[in-house]
């Protein structure tokens, strides 16, 4: 927090150099844009505004917000009331703010005492939008976020329906790596479901600013689908496209246009939000048994609420409702068998169900080990892993190299090039990195091991591999309001218990 105290503001002073004889036209030394913090003070003299600004600007983020507004300000002082002349003064201050200099006829307007043109109600709302709208989105881009749980894979902790802050300063905000968007929609426009809301004419490279405290293990982080770089748009992200290419065939997916409609590339900003429970940080080895995860062999401290697949086998007699919502179970469903049902449940709610005269036994489902599944990473034949038993596996860490060989290369070919951007060969038994033989490779991010807390109804690191840090969006902290989907207002849609909390 000290850092961006002192770095933010001591960024200010780039552009603000450049108002050099801006300062000597108002009868201030020309040489005092250049002195950090200092010219932040005379700037605010300049155009006659409180000290309580310099305050505001000492505080991170909402900073850049104040200077944004300083720079229009300043504009203003020198008859610059048009949109468009404020709208340059604040994003090309460097080539704008000279050419006001250069102008000779333009002369110093002390805002205290120089009457200003009327703004027409028309203008007056303009600004009023265009101010909320920036506002907004600098806020939402820097400090928080908004969000929805659409899906079931972190219950019982959070619930579909809620809706909780997420905290960008946490981890620290990252630059857009596409700023130029349609304001407050992710990847698609509302009226549409296949209209891009971004154009890439403007791409930024990736830069977090520093945050307030690093991803600490079992955080609920929120991130960008790793595996959503590449989408089919008739399914988007509901349906992995690497699932649709084990399964279909590369090149039936991309010809296909029928059923599966155009394949397109995301930024990384504009993929999926996802949010999982932080499970495995830079440099850990993780691994699952029997469904129980391992981080660095020692057996992991997790929450109590977490969830896995259960049978419950009864007597004949059903599961009814009341007994349903008594235990909070909203997933499961009766097999064939009368006396069968499969319930997603917590090993709390699993010992009290064993505990009704009508249940016969409740076991948790959990997959044989050797048993591979295709669909879990790293989709390769020789790591027969699945959901319940999987690893050891260890997560790179930043500066760290790896020995690379033909049977482990599958676990970091993703990292090596769609997340650090080589080009990656095996030919003849040997591995080229960008054209060169290597036998290791230095990893240039830190990377995370993100799972849900539904273990059984969660697509997550298992499925799709390793969290590169910057799909890392902030950490949720706040379950504002939390609504029930399978209830009416009346009928107790709003779970109250579940408002107004934070998140663990």
């Amino acid at each position: 927090m000290l850092a961006l105290i002192i770095i933010v503001p001591l960024l200010f002073t780039i552009p603000t150099l450049f108002a050099w004889q801006l300062f000597a036209k108002a009868g201030k030394p020309g040489y005092l844009s250049l002195i950090p913090f200092y010219n932040l003070f005379v700037l605010l003299q300049i155009i006659k505004k409180p000290v309580w600004w310099y305050l505001m600007l000492l505080i991170p983020f909402l900073n850049v917000f104040i200077y944004m507004l300083m720079l229009v300000e300043l504009v203003k002082c020198y008859g610059k009331y048009g949109l468009g002349e404020q709208f340059l003064a604040v994003v090309v201050p460097f080539i704008y703010l000279p050419l006001i200099s250069a102008d000779s006829k333009l002369n110093y307007q002390d805002p205290s005492i120089t009457e200003r043109p009327k703004k027409g109600p028309v203008r007056e709302w303009l600004d009023a939008i265009i101010f909320a709208v920036v506002a907004a989105t600098i806020i939402r881009t820097f400090l928080i976020e908004a969000y929805t749980i659409p899906t079931s894979s972190m219950e019982k902790s959070l619930l579909v329906g809620d809706f909780l802050f997420v905290s960008k300063i946490s981890y620290g905000p990252r630059l857009p790596n596409t700023p130029l968007a349609f304001p407050f929609v992710h990847h698609t426009l509302p009226w549409s479901q296949t209209a891009k809301s971004y154009v890439e004419w403007i791409k930024l490279p990736y830069y977090r600013f520093a945050g307030i405290e690093k991803v600490e293990r079992n955080d609920a982080v929120v991130f960008n689908y790793p595996a959503g770089d590449t989408v089919s748009d008739r399914f988007q992200s509901n349906v992995s496209y690497y699932s649709l290419v084990r399964q279909y065939g590369r090149e039936r997916v991309w010809t296909d246009k029928r059923n599966f409609g155009n394949i397109i590339a995301r930024p990384v900003d504009k993929r999926e939000n996802y949010i999982k429970r932080g499970v495995g940080m830079p440099g850990d080895t993780i691994q699952i048994v029997k469904a129980d995860l391992f981080v660095n062999g020692k057996k992991a401290d997790e929450p109590a609420t977490l969830q896995f697949k259960h049978l419950v086998k009864t007597d004949g007699t059903m599961i009814n409702q009341r007994i349903m919502d008594r235990f909070d179970i909203t997933e499961g469903k009766r097999l064939s068998q009368p006396d069968e049902y499969l319930l997603w449940i917590s090993e709390q709610v699993a010992s009290d169900l064993e505990q009704l005269p009508n249940v016969y036994s409740v076991e948790k489902v959990v997959e044989p080990a050797e048993i591979r599944d295709p669909e879990v990473f790293p989709n390769a034949a020789n790591f027969n892993w699945n959901i319940d038993n999987f690893g050891p596996l260890w997560i790179p860490e930043k500066g760290k190299t790896v020995r690379l060989t033909t049977e482990n290369l599958p676990l970091y070919e993703r990292i090596i090039t769609a997340y650090e951007g080589n080009t990656l060969e095996v030919r003849n038994g040997d591995i080229l990195i960008n054209g060169s033989p290597v036998s290791e490779y230095t990893f240039k991010m830190n990377y995370y091991w993100m799972m849900g807390d539904n273990r059984h109804n969660s697509a997550d690191s298992r499925i799709w591999g390793f969290v590169p840090e910057d799909h890392i969006v902030g950490k949720a902290v706040f379950v504002w309001l939390s609504l029930d989907p399978n209830k009416s207002l009346l009928g107790g849609k709003i779970r109250f218990d579940k408002s107004m909390r934070v998140v663990n």
